[in-house]
């Protein structure tokens, strides 16, 4: 690699739209937990 190659780090936007996505992915799996425990118990 080059030093004037450009880096290949993603755009600031990205990354925060990146870690946005990971965080609403947790949340729908804790939520899809909870749904099924909470459906368990009926």
């Amino acid at each position: 690699m080059l030093w004037s190659d450009p880096d290949d780090e993603p755009p600031e936007e990205m990354r925060a739209m990146q870690a946005m996505l990971r965080r609403a992915g947790v949340l729908l799996a804790l939520a899809m937990v909870v749904a099924m425990f909470a459906a368990g118990l009926r």
